[in-house]
């Protein structure tokens, strides 16, 4: 109205009012950010890193010989999920008579740690719907996926999963499959299974020492800040006695995705992992 309206003096008013506005919104946010960075820790350095740099545009596959969807699609799976040989799944299912029962704790427990805004596979149900349905109704759940823990069985059925292609940042090219990444979103309920299974397992491993105490990656309460720590720790006292330390760091590229099942198997029965759990990592159906 007053730039329609207004007198000269009115709008330069508002011109005024408009100028101090935003410039107090800028002056809010140096504020902020410089108290931001003062107060950082470890847990949000990289937050702040993000923050600085940005995010950068979102890059599209544009892959050799990849003209169409279809063959983009084709051309991604076959990079990141290579074929391997399938195992015939036993003529008839038995229950393992030893296998500890299913509890509502640990149920409870694995819904805890999960995230509720974490995204959903192809059933589109996330934790934030299961939570409460297991707290209102504790039995649904735990008649769903008893008779799978008692037969050391996943049905292929669980396994089906969406997958979303990000593009990793700093990469100069979109024509090679190593700028990018896929993220495997699996049915929610499969996931509460594997992590109930993985902490048993867990368990297991660590009291009959098959884990390393080194081993910090994958396990709960030990992150790659425990890992530098101990790194210090083992320089820090080699130097004391003026003894030269190297360090050599390898990146393996697709350790998991490449572990021989036999030999795992192997490992894990000459450790005394019983054989009902030993299942669950040797065939998938």
């Amino acid at each position: 109205m007053a730039r329609k309206h207004g007198t000269l003096a009115l709008r330069e008013t508002v011109n005024l009012s408009r100028a101090g506005y935003f410039k107090a919104i800028k002056v809010a946010k140096n504020k902020h950010w410089s108290s931001f960075l003062l107060s950082a820790t470890p847990k949000n350095l990289w937050t702040a890193k993000r923050f600085a740099i940005g995010r950068a545009p979102p890059c599209f596959p544009s892959l050799p010989g990849a003209e169409t969807l279809q063959q983009m699609n084709e051309a991604l799976l076959g990079h990141f999920f290579r074929l391997k040989a399938l195992f015939s799944p036993p003529p008839r299912l038995r229950p393992h008579n030893s296998t500890p029962p299913l509890t509502k704790e640990e149920i409870a427990h694995t819904l805890s740690k999960s995230c509720s805004s974490s995204a959903p596979g192809p059933d589109g149900i996330p934790y934030l719907t299961w939570k409460p349905v297991n707290a209102i109704h504790p039995a649904i759940l735990l008649q769903l996926l008893s008779p799978l823990v008692s037969l050391g069985y996943h049905p292929a059925s669980l396994i089906v999963a969406n997958g979303v292609v990000l593009d990793k940042p700093g990469k100069p090219s979109s024509e090679s499959h190593s700028s990018f990444r896929i993220i495997v979103l699996l049915r929610t309920v499969s996931k509460i299974l594997e992590r109930i299974i993985a902490a048993r397992l867990l368990l297991a491993a660590r009291s009959r020492g098959l884990i390393h105490p080194n081993q910090c990656g994958s396990l709960p309460g030990l992150s790659s800040y425990d890992s530098c720590l101990t790194l210090m720790n083992d320089v820090k006292t080699l130097e004391r006695p003026r003894l030269k330390v190297s360090s050599l760091f390898l990146d393996i590229k697709a350790g998991f995705d490449n572990v021989d099942n036999p030999t795992l198997a192997c490992i894990l029965r000459e450790g005394g992992i019983p054989h009902f759990r030993v299942s669950w990592v040797t065939v998938r159906w």
